[in-house]
């Protein structure tokens, strides 16, 4: 099966703001192999990019002044999705950028969903670790792959540790196999290899916040809504009772 593991960075937080991806990076498995095709570029968005978001990934209004618009390599970017299954942490978010940028181009391409099947690995670690922190970096840590490069927020590097992730948590595969004569021979190489799970292992206990730390939240969240305009999901989940 082909399967396109995929990230964007972009403006600020909400289409509805018009915010625009400013960065593509995204790679290829086929048969849970990394083929060695990606896509990777960035993108002028054609407005301002919020300063919270530069905070988050580096990406500055000047460096993407001489870069090429959406528009100009939408057709190519659609030819490498078509027909894969995407592979996205939080998948809402990058799928609703996607469909906000071909919506703007008015060519009658279809919705991400029309062409493409969609596996959110945020969804199947919150059911695989129910009531556990699922952030990328959360995930790493959990599953020991390497993310120490990961000083700042990049589309193609938080792609290529998503689909490192995602063939541990599906499976156990960290590596590839690329000897032949290993695979004649018998050796394991690079297959599925899942982590044993002991069937006495003690419950996880349950550590509470304190009131001091409850407090550092509530006021880390105060400040990360202020620099997001106030758009911060949190707050709005809190909001809603989510």
């Amino acid at each position: 099966m082909r399967q396109i593991v995929l990230d964007t960075e972009t403006t600020g937080l909400e289409t509805a703001q018009g915010h625009r991806i400013i960065e593509i990076g995204a790679l290829e498995l086929d048969g849970r192999r990394k083929t060695g095709r990606t896509y990777h570029i960035y993108l002028n968005p054609e407005r301002e990019v919020d300063a919270g978001a530069v905070e988050i990934h580096g990406i500055t209004n000047e460096f993407l002044a001489d870069k090429p618009c959406f528009a100009d390599i939408a057709d190519e970017f659609f030819e490498f999705i078509n027909g894969a299954d995407l592979v996205i942490h939080n998948a809402p978010f990058d799928v609703g950028f996607m469909d906000h940028e071909f919506a703007l181009l008015e060519r009658g391409l279809p919705k991400v969903r029309e062409c493409c099947s969609i596996t959110d690995t945020l969804v199947m670690a919150r059911q695989m670790h129910p009531g556990q922190r699922n952030t990328l970096d959360a995930l790493c840590k959990r599953y020991e792959v390497d993310n120490s490069q990961r000083d700042l927020h990049g589309a193609l590097l938080d792609a290529e540790i998503l689909a490192d992730l995602y063939l541990t948590m599906t499976g156990g595969q960290v590596t590839l196999l690329l000897d032949s004569d290993e695979e004649e021979s018998g050796s394991t190489g690079g297959r599925y290899a899942p982590r044993p799970v002991s069937a006495d292992r003690p419950a996880l206990r349950v550590v509470r916040a304190s009131e001091q730390e409850a407090e550092a939240h509530e006021a880390w969240l105060d400040r990360l809504d202020k620099a997001a305009g106030g758009q911060c999901v949190w707050r709005r989940a809190e909001d809603t009772g989510a």
